[in-house]
């Protein structure tokens, strides 16, 4: 036999064997597909303590593994200690967090904004837990005005040491450093370009009357979910500000002169648009009587969660009605209900501004009071 005839079968031999041994011992059993690759994200819980009357904002991070960015759903229940909180004793401190709403964070790579609400370890929802308390309906449209003071070495951003600026007047809606400084505008235009990415549905800022004071606009559907936005909104911000040295001071009236006396600065609110699906397709006339009877006959439960010190900002001046009465109004900034020109003209119906709610109040309660209060009046 020629030697080529005998390398080439041998060849051929060689081959055939090394392709029997690569294929699968039965070649009708599919081929496994690929396991997926899990990233790693950054799970930020955020909650509210059990600090009055002001709950802070706290948060720590969870480094999960998954396929891709995770559903509310395929968020775990975590938990923290809830004797460093105000929220537990000592000798049984496990407060529970369960995750209601989830947001991309553009800020870390792989990161996610968690909502949380806490329960106690037996399922109960804990005495913090304003969220657990209120009506949700879908329908209902807020649009909250988050207005708020920047604030550095024990005053407003932009008040001299020991003193105070030039009166009220160009700081509203200001352009320039002389009202607006050189910190403000980056850390606001910062502020919205992290929500938006996030998913909040923030519609707006501007400096506001005071300086050092500015404001941002939150617009969400039900209760629930635009408080949810609100106080992610918050987080932001308050996070946001630990780059530059500048804490976020959410109460209503922190300028104050001796004897805990309000100067003449404007305070902050969070003014609070509202509209139900029955008052923006029906509304009339007869229905916003009454719907105004209910907000008077329920002043005092409104008030009761519309923010600590009010009594300190609602006082007749600087665009409020005084904290003991109650009032509406067309184009009215000084009524407890500011009406639009827009309602009146379009047959009553549309939304309209609840201007008493003050800027540290808990947009949980305040939508969930408003709620209640609509829902006693009958639309039939």
């Amino acid at each position: 036999m020629p030697l080529a005839y005998e390398v080439l079968t041998w060849a051929f031999s060689f081959a055939g064997q090394r392709l029997a041994t690569s294929l699968p011992a039965d070649v009708s059993e599919p081929l496994k597909p690929p396991e997926k690759i899990m990233a790693k994200y950054k799970l930020e819980y955020i909650w509210l303590d059990g600090y009055t009357p002001l709950a802070s904002l706290r948060s720590k991070t969870q480094i999960k593994e998954f396929a891709s960015f995770p559903k509310l759903s395929e968020l775990p229940v975590w938990g923290f200690d809830g004797s460093s909180t105000q929220q537990a004793e000592g000798k049984s401190s496990d407060i529970v967090l369960k995750p209601v709403a989830s947001f991309p964070d553009s800020t870390r790579k792989n990161g996610v904004l968690v909502m949380c609400e806490c329960f106690q370890h037996t399922g109960v929802a804990s005495p913090s837990n304003s969220r657990a308390t209120i009506p949700d309906d879908p329908d209902t449209w807020f649009g909250f005005e988050q207005e708020y003071f920047f604030w550095k070495d024990g005053a407003p951003l932009g008040f001299p040491v020991g003193g105070f600026p030039a009166p009220q007047g160009p700081y509203y809606t200001g352009v320039g450093y002389r009202n607006v400084g050189n910190i403000a505008r980056e850390i606001v235009e910062k502020h919205i370009d992290i929500c938006l990415d996030a998913g909040i549905n923030i519609e707006g800022i501007n400096a506001e009357v005071a300086k050092g004071q500015w404001e941002f606009q939150i617009f969400g559907k039900g209760s629930k979910n635009a408080a949810d936005q609100m106080w992610v909104a918050r987080y932001i911000l308050a996070r946001l500000g630990e780059s530059y040295g500048v804490d976020i001071e959410w109460r209503c009236k922190p300028i104050l002169a001796p004897f805990q006396q309000p100067l003449d600065w404007n305070g902050s609110g969070m003014h609070s648009n509202f509209s139900t699906k029955y008052m923006r397709e029906v509304g009339g006339k007869e229905y916003f009587e009454k719907l105004m009877a209910a907000f008077n006959q329920y002043r005092d439960e409104h008030i009761a969660v519309y923010g600590p010190e009010n009594h300190l900002r609602l006082t007749g001046l600087h665009e409020t009605q005084s904290i003991d009465k109650f009032s509406y109004g067309v184009a009215d900034r000084g009524a407890s209900i500011r009406v639009p020109h827009s309602f009146v003209n379009n047959g009553y119906k549309g939304y309209l501004e609840d201007r008493r709610p003050n800027s540290a109040a808990d947009p949980y309660l305040v939508a969930g009071r408003i709620l209640k209060t609509i829902q006693t009046v009958p639309t039939k």
